[in-house]
């Protein structure tokens, strides 16, 4: 049986994998929802919510896992795993990138933001007047995020959503081929994403090419619009 340590985006916490978890435990295996600092039920003031407490966070709950995980990150997480994968890749039995940023060295979330146009990701945020953190205009949450979800999960998810802190956007992975590049690395790709759009997931996939791809015909939010079949690739996986 494997671990699955499950990592969620932006302005999210470990709740979005609320359909996910039950799943993988019915098949026998361990399944990990994180709270990133500042995130869900894990409070800290959003000066202190940078990609080093979230690295480190991580890093904490694999190294005290029985066996190497299967690693998950969902939207801006992929940039969190991949540097967990940087500095402990023998942790690490696959990356699994969620429709999720997959950065080579040396990018952050702004540089893959050229893969969409710089324009279209400022124009779904709003930056905090001491430049922080951000929100999604409540109008763009819907459209952006959750498609393909019922009404009922959109409303549940966007009472829970937080700020985002801005610095886990700004820094630059930092990864070498003797440790990240030696780690598996499987993507999960959502045709209907509009937060990541497929071509960029493409894009990146085509950069940095993956040992696994799956294909879900869904929106950004796979853990709510397509849970069984997400939890169907995993197992694959794991």
């Amino acid at each position: 049986m494997s671990v699955f340590v499950l990592v969620h985006g932006a302005y999210h916490g470990g709740w979005c994998y609320e359909r996910v978890v039950p799943l993988l435990e019915a098949a026998g295996h361990t399944a990990i929802a994180v709270d990133l600092p500042g995130h869900g039920d894990n409070p800290r003031p959003i000066a202190e919510v940078t990609l080093d407490a979230y690295i480190d966070h991580v890093c904490e709950i694999i190294s005290s896992q029985p066996e190497p995980a299967v690693l998950v990150g969902h939207s801006l997480a992929g940039i969190t795993i991949t540097q967990v994968a940087e500095r402990m890749p023998e942790r690490q039995a696959w990356l699994v990138y969620l429709t999720a940023m997959m950065p080579e060295n040396g990018q952050n979330r702004v540089d893959l933001a050229a893969y969409e146009g710089p324009e279209k990701m400022a124009a779904r945020r709003v930056i905090s007047e001491d430049g922080l953190s951000s929100t999604i205009p409540e109008e763009m949450i819907q459209p952006t995020f959750y498609g393909e979800c019922s009404p009922e999960d959109v409303a549940h998810a966007i009472e829970r959503l937080v700020p985002q802190a801005m610095e886990p956007f700004q820094r630059k992975a930092e990864t070498t081929p003797g440790n990240f590049g030696t780690v598996k690395r499987a993507y999960v790709e959502c045709l209907r994403d509009k937060a990541i759009p497929i071509d960029m997931q493409r894009a990146m996939i085509s950069a940095q090419p993956c040992d696994r791809v799956f294909t879900i015909d869904t929106d950004h939010s796979p853990f709510y619009s397509a849970p069984e079949k997400l939890v169907g690739h995993l197992l694959e996986l794991g």
